[in-house]
């Protein structure tokens, strides 16, 4: 079983809509006994908070399922035994994760819109408020990995 944790800062918002746009990716390809997909945060000021109700409409609006039970949670360092791929959503919380999992001998922790040969950050509706921006490079970051991995 390939296992793939999903890394933004809170993980209210990027990092929650890849886990379950993955998920919904290995769901039509027929391969969900194949993986198991998480998401969590670089940071604390989320943790136990719901996904952001703007990324659930998103999601929402484009067919995705999310699990409402869903709540945010910090990386921790066991995560890097526990996982196959560390996939960060920016450049920041690659740096950041390097405080938490400060050795990657296996190569595991990487960007997701690397996955798509795309040297940029997945933008972040934090921020622009544009979440359909994000979704874009959410599903092209994702529909990349499952393809590579």
């Amino acid at each position: 079983m390939k296992k793939i944790l999903f890394v933004c800062h809170g993980n209210i918002c990027r990092s929650p809509m890849a886990e379950f746009v993955m998920k919904d990716l290995v769901e039509r390809a027929g391969l969900s006994d194949l993986y198991h997909i998480e998401s969590a945060a670089v940071s604390t000021e989320e943790i136990g908070n719901p996904i952001y109700p703007p990324a659930k409409r998103c999601l929402e609006q484009h067919g995705v399922w999310f699990d409402p039970a869903k709540r945010a949670r910090q990386v921790t360092r066991a995560d890097y035994n526990r996982f196959d791929c560390i996939i960060c959503m920016d450049a920041s919380n690659l740096r950041l994760i390097r405080r938490i999992i400060p050795e990657d001998p296996d190569g595991k922790i990487g960007l997701l819109l690397s996955y798509a040969d795309i040297h940029r950050d997945v933008a972040d509706p934090w921020y622009t408020g544009d979440f359909e921006a994000t979704w874009r490079d959410v599903l092209l970051g994702c529909q990349c990995l499952l393809k590579e991995i």
